[in-house]
């Protein structure tokens, strides 16, 4: 018995053992290639014998991988590029990229490098950015003096759009108030304001696409019957001054706010759109235009001609569009420039000296000889109280089928 013992601690010495989680591992990384079907990439070998003393038994395995090219998914292309989750990336443009990775591997280049501004730019022009044939044009929303919007479809990601087609003269070319919106919207992206997919430029046009939104704030106060719920009129309010403050935080005036240009979708959900009248503070310029801002929402610094102005320019716009959610109906609704200041100066009194410095001087206020009105309270005007009916949001003409609002 001893005998055998002592043979079997001998035995043991001699032999090298083979330790079992390298065993396992290095069997665990075999199956795992054999059932990918890329074992033609790996090589099992076996030694015959040490070369030199105090080498590897002959019993120890040694494996040898060569790591397959790791194959481009969507979910990469899409995180590097900066691309939605949802697009659908062309075949042709995967094996692309594909054989463009195995290049890389075989040159020892490192994977992923940045891409460069040119790569990028035909990178997106061989997935479809930029073409007229990645969207197709669903019908007519509205046409202006510049521009025709459509509603459309595109075909990466088979999300609904909206097509800004913004016609072009040879001789002037593109309107600089899409010149504006263009190189704005690029930069501001806030879950309150509108996002800009794709700029697609011909001859003939200028198209801007925009993800798509239902209605507008005009249009849901006319679904509910200009009676909206108080509630609702908060979570706008919120929304609106949110998106409105990112914007005044980058120094970008808006310039143009009315309901309009409040987009709304079917969750509730508020976003700034339309900034052709939009302007960056940051530009180095001593003036502005006055020719800014739709008449009703127009403050009256701007009606009486200025040129210098800053944020209070929107702020005034938002009084008016809180008022016209909390009523159903405009603050101020004039039809030229005098009958506007006359019903401001109705409700908020008749500026002298004391409330506006320097407004005596102002030659047009002074030529318009308006009367000595008194400032009334604005709860006066407002026909109902002001008070909180529901918890969540609640779509027009839904009843008590009301959507949880976001917030």
């Amino acid at each position: 018995m001893n005998k055998m013992k002592n043979f079997k601690r001998r035995f043991s010495l001699s032999v090298p053992r083979i330790e079992e989680n390298e065993f396992t591992e290095q069997i665990n990384q075999l199956n795992i290639q054999h059932t990918q079907g890329k074992t033609s990439n790996s090589t099992l070998h076996l030694s015959p014998e040490p070369a030199t003393p105090g080498a590897q038994s002959p019993s120890q395995l040694q494996y040898r991988s060569k790591a397959p090219h790791r194959r481009f998914s969507m979910e990469d292309v899409s995180k590097r590029m900066s691309l939605p989750m949802d697009i659908r990336l062309p075949p042709e443009f995967l094996k692309k990229l594909q054989m463009e990775r195995e290049m890389e591997s075989e040159n020892n280049s490192p994977p992923c490098k940045p891409l460069s501004r040119m790569s990028r730019r035909a990178s997106l022009s061989d997935i479809g950015f930029g073409k007229l044939e990645t969207y197709v044009k669903l019908g007519k929303l509205g046409e202006g003096t510049y521009a025709t919007v459509f509603k459309g479809r595109s075909k990466l990601t088979e999300n609904l759009v909206a097509l800004k087609e913004i016609r072009l003269e040879h001789e002037e070319g593109a309107p600089c108030t899409a010149i504006r919106e263009v190189s704005l919207l690029k930069n501001l992206k806030h879950a309150n304001i509108v996002t800009l997919h794709d700029i697609i430029h011909t001859e003939r046009s200028l198209t801007l696409v925009f993800e798509y939104l239902d209605s507008d704030l005009k249009q849901y106060l006319d679904n509910c019957g200009n009676l909206m719920s108080m509630n609702n009129v908060k979570i706008f309010m919120f929304q609106l001054l949110r998106g409105l403050s990112y914007c005044h935080k980058r120094k970008i005036l808006h310039r143009d706010l009315k309901p309009q240009n409040l987009l709304i979708n079917d969750k509730g959900e508020l976003k700034l759109a339309d900034f052709g009248l939009a302007r960056a503070k940051s530009v180095p310029t001593k003036t502005y235009s006055n020719e800014v801002v739709t008449l009703w929402y127009r403050p009256p610094e701007v009606l009486l001609g200025t040129t210098e102005y800053s944020t209070p320019i929107d702020m005034w716009g938002v009084g008016c569009i809180l008022f016209e959610m909390a009523t159903g109906r405009p603050m101020f609704p004039g039809s030229s420039v005098k009958e506007e200041l006359h019903l401001v100066f109705r409700i908020i009194g008749t500026p002298k000296e004391d409330s506006w410095p320097g407004i005596s001087n102002n030659d047009e206020f002074r030529s318009y000889m308006f009367p000595e009105y008194r400032p009334q309270p604005l709860i006066n005007h407002v026909p109902r109280p002001l008070t909180n009916h529901y918890s969540v949001f609640q779509p027009p003409g839904r009843g008590k089928n009301r959507r949880q609002s976001i917030f």
